[in-house]
């Protein structure tokens, strides 16, 4: 994985709010079918609530130039004990596709999580036609792993979703 980057990772906060809305609204072309990003006040206080759980963790991706937020990776359903496992949600701001800001965030995240928070496994469910998201994983070293029939309710529907997984011992992690 690359260690030279042009992002860095942060916690979301309470003084994102602005910028966050404002990149996801713009963004909601890119985002549909695959996700529903906080586009309001209300929504985004929930996240933050989610967030603020010890089951999930929330981290924004940063420009370096200038701190501007790019998109946005979260670990959800942190299970701890035998298990050390975290699904992925994660989503670019539209001004910013293309550039590599996911990647480099993902890459960070990966030995973030599997450094620092002692994680064993990370899991990334995609819609099968969602090729970008796909291919984005392959590069950061996740492996398919198989179909979950009508596994989440997006956009109005139940959707099957692709298991793709990278696990701690798969990789050479450095903190």
């Amino acid at each position: 994985m690359n260690i030279d980057t042009n992002t860095f990772l942060r916690k979301v906060r309470n003084t994102d709010e602005k910028e966050f809305i404002a990149l996801m609204r713009v963004s909601e072309a890119i985002h549909r079918p695959w996700i529903q990003a906080p586009t309001n006040n209300v929504m985004f206080r929930s996240y933050l609530q989610r967030i603020r759980r010890s089951d999930h963790e929330g981290y924004a991706i940063c420009r370096a130039e200038d701190e501007r937020i790019t998109g946005i990776i979260n670990l959800n359903h942190i299970v701890r004990g035998t298990f050390q496992s975290a699904s992925l949600g994660y989503y670019v701001g539209a001004p910013f596709q293309g550039h590599g800001y996911m990647r480099e965030g993902l890459e960070q995240l990966v030995r973030l999580a599997f450094s620092s928070l002692g994680l064993h496994r990370l899991e990334a469910n995609i819609q099968p036609e969602n090729h970008r998201s796909q291919k984005l994983v392959q590069r950061c070293g996740f492996e398919f792993e198989g179909l979950s029939k009508k596994f989440l309710f997006i956009d109005g529907a139940w959707r099957d979703h692709e298991r793709w997984c990278v696990i701690a011992d798969r990789l050479t992690v450095k903190p």
